[in-house]
């Protein structure tokens, strides 16, 4: 059982509510920042216990950022815990509170999961996100669902979102080229059930070469 899950499975503090097969990919994308300098942003508090567990797991030297548009969670704020109340469906809200922020090793967004503000918080927060970090975007199911937009193959979801940024990753190889931002950027993104895992790391155009000798 790895530390998330057992944490989880012995909490007797602030209420937690994840699916089961979450801890896995977590400690999957997150176990190399374990007991490093790190800063973490989780979108939606809550009642607290997510930014809890993540005290735990990262220890000590962790900063553990909440947001939230629930003025009540700023009662869970603790040692390392710190909540920012407002609403992630809001660019004004992110362009004002980014100067006061630090850059993110982990970003990870539990929050509304509604499409618009899946999205927004993405455009804003991954050029906050620091090379060699990890955006986790999770509950992606929503995005199925008709009654807030979404539906399979729904061309304003963000999982139609994100399909559009595998191209991006790709764009070295499109005729003509088609460079952007996530381009030179992104490393890797991984698809779960619900999730998607982004790894943020500087690129340069690949190139190829051989080694050896001919067979033939």
């Amino acid at each position: 059982m790895g530390r998330l899950r057992e944490y989880f499975e012995s909490n007797n503090k602030r209420l937690i509510h994840k699916w089961d097969h979450y801890f896995e990919i977590y400690e999957h994308h997150f176990q190399r920042f374990v007991n490093q300098k790190v800063n973490i942003l989780e979108v939606g508090v809550s009642h607290g216990g997510s930014l809890q567990m993540w005290k735990n797991y990262f220890g000590p030297q962790a900063t553990i950022y909440g947001i939230d548009i629930d003025q009540r969670c700023k009662c869970v704020e603790e040692d390392q815990i710190k909540v920012i109340i407002g609403d992630q469906g809001d660019r004004n809200f992110w362009r004002a509170i980014k100067p006061e922020l630090p850059e993110f090793d982990i970003i990870i967004d539990d929050g509304g999961h509604l499409i618009h503000q899946q999205i927004i918080t993405f455009e804003e927060m991954f050029p906050a996100l620091l090379n060699n970090g990890v955006y986790l975007v999770e509950d992606l199911h929503t995005n199925y669902w008709s009654e807030i937009g979404g539906g399979l193959h729904a061309s304003n979801s963000f999982i139609s979102y994100s399909k559009n940024i595998i191209d991006s990753l790709n764009g070295w190889h499109q005729r003509p080229q088609n460079i952007d931002v996530f381009t030179n950027s992104i490393w890797s993104m991984s698809c779960y059930d619900s999730i998607l895992v982004i790894e943020k790391k500087p690129r340069s155009q690949p190139f190829h070469k051989m080694t050896g000798n001919h067979s033939f």
